[in-house]
């Protein structure tokens, strides 16, 4: 059973930031990017300033293939922020990226890029499943959200 999602302004939106306003900008394009550092080629999420791994400060934003496998998933039940709380019990999902293992993302898994949080039967939720991103503009924002691969 779903139900009608709530209205955008009721629901958290990222805040971007220096470092990852490329992100939010590339996925208002519909593009997944990872920040890599242009040095030594190191991708790394989230975002920020300076290479953990060589020290440098120089960067570029890396294009996903937005695909991936569920890495680990929660249900949310209330009591949650009223704006959730009519969607619950939804789905929280992290995805591990196919092409880069070692960054996962949060999100939610739907049926459609604007579907309701709740709109994935609870069943088909499974560590490993395949997905792929799609995105969807809520509250002036795209996001990234995540629709299982067809088998």
């Amino acid at each position: 059973m779903t139900t009608t999602p709530a209205a955008a302004d009721e629901l958290l939106l990222p805040v971007p930031d220096e470092d990852g306003a490329p992100f939010w900008e590339y996925a208002a394009r519909g593009e997944l990017r990872v920040q890599a550092c242009a040095a030594c080629g190191r991708l790394r999420f989230p975002p920020r300033p300076c290479c953990p791994h060589c020290r440098s400060f120089d960067s570029e934003w890396r294009r996903m293939s937005g695909r991936g496998r569920i890495w680990s998933y929660v249900r949310p039940h209330p009591p949650l922020l009223p704006a959730y709380a009519a969607q619950a019990p939804y789905n929280v999902i992290l995805v591990e990226l196919a092409d880069a293992p070692h960054i996962r993302l949060a999100g939610n898994l739907v049926t459609s890029a604007d579907a309701p949080l709740d709109s994935v039967d609870p069943a088909r939720l499974r560590i490993g499943a395949r997905v792929h991103v799609v995105f969807t503009e809520t509250g002036g924002m795209t996001v990234p959200r995540w629709m299982l691969e067809k088998s």
